[in-house]
């Protein structure tokens, strides 16, 4: 049975091979045997419909193999699920600065060559912290690590894992921390926020922070390790503001009509 479809696959042309009968291309090719002198040795060649094939294949090995490990980089990045909805595409439109985020993508490489990084800065609830996730997923789309952690959690690492915690931060393409100024400022706190900003200075990669203080108040701090800290972020990370309405108070006031409606009038009342 392999013998007939054999030959009705393939031909023997005038030289002597065998070539596909679907794309006319050989199917093998002779050398020089690599054992017996003078004598010649055919070996099978894939003919053009076959390594086309094979490239198709391939490709889609690739392209699987790449959403996969996209998949687990954003399932490393964030610590919700809900997170790797905040997106460029999924943006309401209400952030005008939303267009620098997208040029910091766009302009990733010579970004990431020159070192530069962002503080997002503004009121609390105006969208830093899903300013700084869209960054994350369209980096985290092209194939980039990126690592989102939150000031608080940093402060608190455990003695014990500091140093190995510390190191892991620097292989990341793109390190985002949120919300400054919320962590614990005890002095063993403290120093763990100095060392993880302090690595990610001298692995010379961007870095993104988060914060709802003033770009002044960062400036003027008088305790010595709050001031390095800062001092090495500023030097980094250009301070862009984030201004507009509390984003959360517009989805408190929602869900509040929303209960209104399930509830019925004079059901429900805003507290």
């Amino acid at each position: 049975m392999e013998n007939q479809n054999l030959k009705k696959e393939t031909y023997i042309a005038e030289d002597g091979l065998l070539y596909c009968a679907k794309c006319h291309t050989p199917c093998e090719k002779v050398l020089p045997h690599p054992l017996e002198k003078g004598k010649l040795w055919r070996v099978h060649l894939m003919c053009r419909c076959e390594r086309e094939a094979y490239e198709r294949e391939k490709a889609e090995r690739e392209k699987q193999e790449f959403e996969e490990r996209v998949q687990r980089n954003r399932m490393i990045c964030f610590h919700e699920k809900e997170m790797y909805g905040w997106t460029f595409a999924n943006d309401d439109g209400s952030v005008p600065v939303m267009e620098k985020a997208r040029a910091y993508v766009e302009h990733w490489e010579d970004v990431r060559k020159k070192k530069i990084g962002l503080i997002l800065w503004g009121e609390v609830g105006t969208g830093k912290t899903f300013i700084a996730a869209a960054v994350a997923n369209a980096l985290l789309d092209q194939g980039f690590r990126v690592l989102m952690k939150d000031f608080t959690e940093i402060s608190n690492i455990s003695a014990f894992d500091a140093d190995e915690y510390v190191r892991s931060l620097s292989s990341y393409d793109l390190l985002i921390l949120d919300d400054l100024g919320a962590e614990r400022t005890s002095e063993f706190a403290m120093q763990n926020v100095f060392n993880v900003v302090n690595r990610r200075w001298e692995s010379g990669k961007p870095l993104i922070v988060t914060t709802n203080k003033t770009v002044d108040e960062l400036k003027g701090v008088e305790d010595l390790t709050l001031k390095r800290i800062n001092d090495r972020i500023l030097a980094m990370c250009t301070p862009i503001y984030v201004g507009g309405s509390s984003k959360r108070r517009v989805k408190a006031d929602e869900n509040f009509k929303n209960l209104g409606v399930i509830f019925g009038k004079g059901g429900f009342k805003h507290e």
